[in-house]
């Protein structure tokens, strides 16, 4: 959600009594960032504060404060453990119960069906103590953002209810899978959703409440997309935890989802991977230069797990060893070997297609639907107009880019329909159903996901 928030005012309701199920998936670590809060609009110290979000120890807290008390804790779970997989969904409950005989049972947090029970900080609320924002009339409620003033969620919401007077535990939102043992979403759960309750994010964009109350929101700040991404299919990202720097600093900075990646440093290249990887299948993506920087910026292409895999200085560049990269002057590099006048030269906006044929060992390179070098990418073993050959041993390859200087930027289309917050403009074929694209996916291909990677 980067920027965006959704926001609805409230009316009078239960102020001992909700409970928060949503599923959650990162995307920038260690800020602040919330997922839901109910204040007063910029937070001074003392207004009414209720909130449940990311801390920059990347540790989940649920929190409440105020009531008329200035500066007061009035209950306050933080978790022992980190939440630092930007490839993962979380499903989260959270419980406020207040009129619990329990101490211990009036603030409680679930991830995926386990309930939480180590904590840096459990400071439990006395009985009946009336929540500071939650279900308060006088108080707006955010989906996002902490109160209009700033801590935006970086990530993606799906499935998000609110219910307002009843406690409910994690297994009204989901179950465990007999099979996989996975933890698996309930899609349409049976709750009474009280006066401020609702429903909203259910498989969609749409801020419209499905609860059945009429507790629509509406969008505060940015721009709500919708994606494909789901806890039951995730995409790939660029992997904010795979990147090349050096001990003091990352040269690429992530965005939108981690869909998105822009330097930072003016004498140094940023490269960046995909948060998912393969050693056999077909895979293809997008990725559009949206800034380009000379004739050498961004490099786009493809990365072996040797490079992808190490970060802190020591890792590799998409154009040294086991790197494959198509450059805007249209030169090719394999491993530090430069083939000039290889393919089109591209500029800003164009959009590069990429495809990896990991079962016969071939990587191909595309510029605005037309294949690189006479590319063929479904030409099987035959490897016709491959941008690099090679000999299929198990080895993973990863999509990766480098970018350059504070102002070389591309967004990547991995399979969610869109560049940055625009979506593509008119969807090409896929036979895999995987994945939205903005030309045709090749013959036998499919979006790097975990949906794809079973196909």
């Amino acid at each position: 959600m980067a920027n965006t928030s959704l926001t609805r005012s409230q009316t009078s309701g239960s102020r001992t009594t909700a409970t928060i199920s949503v599923w959650v998936k990162r995307g920038g670590l260690g800020t602040n960032c919330d997922i839901y809060s109910a204040c007063a609009a910029n937070t001074p110290a003392g207004n009414p504060d209720d909130a449940l979000h990311f801390d920059t120890n990347d540790t989940l807290v649920w929190t409440f404060y105020g009531d008329g008390t200035n500066g007061v804790d009035n209950g306050t779970l933080i978790t022992t453990r980190k939440f630092r997989d930007t490839n993962a969904w979380y499903h989260i409950v959270a419980v406020y119960d207040t009129t619990n005989s329990t101490s211990g049972d009036r603030l409680r947090l679930y991830i995926n069906g386990v309930r939480e029970t180590s904590f840096g900080t459990a400071n439990y609320p006395s009985q009946n103590t009336n929540s500071g924002g939650m279900n308060n009339s006088s108080i707006n409620l955010y989906i996002g953002q902490r109160g209009n003033s700033a801590q935006y969620f970086d990530g993606c919401l799906s499935h998000f209810h609110f219910v307002d007077g009843t406690a409910y535990n994690a297994d009204t939102f989901g179950s465990t899978d007999t099979t996989t043992g996975e933890w698996k979403i309930n899609t349409s759960p049976s709750v009474t959703y009280g006066t401020n309750g609702f429903f909203i994010l259910k498989d969609d964009n749409a801020v419209t409440d499905r609860s059945g109350q009429g507790n629509n929101f509406t969008v505060n700040s940015g721009t709500l997309t919708k994606t494909e991404d789901s806890p039951s299919n995730v995409f790939a990202t660029f992997n904010p935890l795979s990147y090349r720097n050096n001990d003091s600093q990352r040269y690429v900075t992530f965005s939108e989802g981690n869909n998105t990646a822009i330097g930072n440093n003016s004498a140094n290249n940023g490269n960046a991977y995909s948060s998912l990887g393969a050693s056999s299948g077909k895979f293809y993506c997008e990725i559009k230069a949206t800034d380009v920087r000379g004739t050498g910026y961004p490099n786009i292409g493809f990365m072996s797990e040797a490079g992808a895999n190490r970060t802190n200085g020591g890792s590799g560049q998409i154009t040294t060893a086991g790197g494959t990269a198509y450059l805007p002057n249209g030169r090719l590099v394999v491993d530090s070997s430069e083939t000039a006048s290889w393919g089109a030269s591209y500029t800003d906006n164009d959009i590069i297609q990429l495809a990896m044929d990991l079962d016969n060992g071939a990587l191909y390179f595309g510029k605005n639907g037309t294949w690189q070098n006479s590319g063929n990418p479904a030409s099987g073993a035959s490897k016709t107009g491959a941008a690099r050959s090679f000999t299929p041993d198990g080895t993973f390859q990863f999509f990766g880019v480098a970018v350059y200087e504070s102002s070389c930027e591309v967004k990547a289309n991995f399979g969610n329909g869109y560049f940055g917050t625009t979506a593509v403009s008119s969807a090409g074929t896929n036979a895999s159903n995987n994945g939205i694209f903005e030309y045709d996916v090749p013959t036998g291909y499919t979006a790097l996901s975990t949906k794809g990677l079973n196909l």
